[in-house]
Parts: C-alpha cells; structure tokens; sequence
C-alpha cells in the first residue's frame, strides 16, 4: 500500500495535476475578487472565509478525473481490481495521494492567500484549522465521483456534475467556522460537522466507490 500511495503521488505531480494545478488556480480566484466585488476591506473581509473555501473546493476539483483515468488507460486498474489487496484499501490510497498533492498544499496557502482578501486576522487559525477538517473529505468524495465515471469519455462534466452537490455541506459548515471564529462567536458546532463529514466520508465512501469501480470494469 505504501508503494502505491508513493506512486500516486509521483504520477499526480509528473502529469501536472498535483501542486501547481490546484495552488495556480487557487491564486488566480484570491487574485481576481478584488476586481470583481472592489476594493473595499471591511466587504472582502466579510466574504473572504467563503471566497477561500471556495477557491479550494473547486481546486480540488480540477484534478479529480486523473484519479482512476492513468490507471484505466494503461490497464493497471484491471490488476488491482484483480491483486489480493482489497480495492477499499486502493481506493483510500489513492484519495489520500489526492489530498496530499492538492489539499494539503491548499491549507498551506490558504493564510497566505487570505491576506489578498483582507481575511481578519483572527480568522487565520480557524481558517487552516478548518481546511485541515474539511479538506479530506473533499478528496474522499471525489475519489467516489472519479470512480463512478471511470472509463466513460468526457466523464469529467458528469463527474463534476455529480460530486459538487456532495461538496455543498462541507463548504457550509467549512466557511460558518471561519466566519465565526473571526467574529469571536463559538464555532465548535460547525467544526464538529465538519469533522462528521469528513470521518463519515472516509469511513462509507471507499466502499462504495470500490463497488462502482468493480461494475465499470466488468
């Protein structure tokens, strides 16, 4: 298992979907809000938790199709459908190399990126805290949607199409902590569904992604 989680992540960066996919994007959508809704402090302020986590969903979502597809060009999902290594475990695997190349660099730029957006200061903590939460759940219900539409041809609209929906409740809960924690008003509700969210996640999903991926192969 530590083989493959090593190999994901050499494949997520040599096929330019890893570190510099999501942080590019990422930047550009911080950069570009100030020119969008103006200059003010106090309005970027208050809609920079929600602008952030946005910015980090959708930049996870950019790589979420290479997850299975390398693999199902060049046959090797065919062996490990078939390895004595559970396809449950792969599929974990394979959304944790996902966060590792894309979420995590994320949380790291977040605080960085916030100062664009005139993030208040003690939203920084909460900010980072929050994306370390919310974020794996974002990998895990991606690998889900990758799975169901692995082997289809432009399977990345319908993909996209079927995993945002299932993004929506964490970046509620992901931007009410931020937003409440900048304010001083107590966040642990929206912190705690979040943690739910991504614990539910990790412990369901690989199933029922290792399911579809078995009936798209047959």
């Amino acid at each position: 298992m530590i083989r493959l989680f090593t190999r994901d992540l050499v494949l997520a960066v040599r096929a330019g979907g890893g570190f510099g996919l999501g942080l590019a994007f990422f930047l550009i959508v911080s950069v570009l809000v100030p020119f969008g809704v103006g200059p003010e402090n106090e309005l970027l302020g208050r809609i920079a938790p929600g602008i952030l986590w946005l910015g980090a969903l959708l930049a996870c979502l950019l790589s979420l199709d290479r997850i299975f597809a390398l693999d199902f060009e060049d046959g090797s999902l065919d062996l490990l459908a078939t390895a004595p290594v559970p396809m449950e475990a792969v599929v974990l695997m394979k959304a944790l190399a996902h966060w590792v190349t894309t979420g995590l660099p994320l949380v790291i730029a977040a605080p960085v990126l916030g100062v664009l957006l005139q993030l208040q200061g003690s939203a920084y903590g909460w900010l980072v805290l929050s994306l370390l939460i919310g974020t794996p759940a974002l990998s895990v219900i991606g690998t889900f949607g990758a799975a169901l539409t692995v082997g289809l041809k432009r399977g990345g609209l319908l993909m996209s199409l079927l995993v945002l929906p299932l993004y929506v409740p964490t970046l509620i809960f992901g931007a009410e902590a931020v937003r409440r924690g900048a304010a001083g008003a107590e966040n642990a509700v929206p912190l705690l569904l979040l943690a739910g969210i991504s614990l539910g996640a990790v412990a369901l999903l690989p199933f029922a992604a290792a399911a579809a991926i078995r009936m798209n192969l047959r």
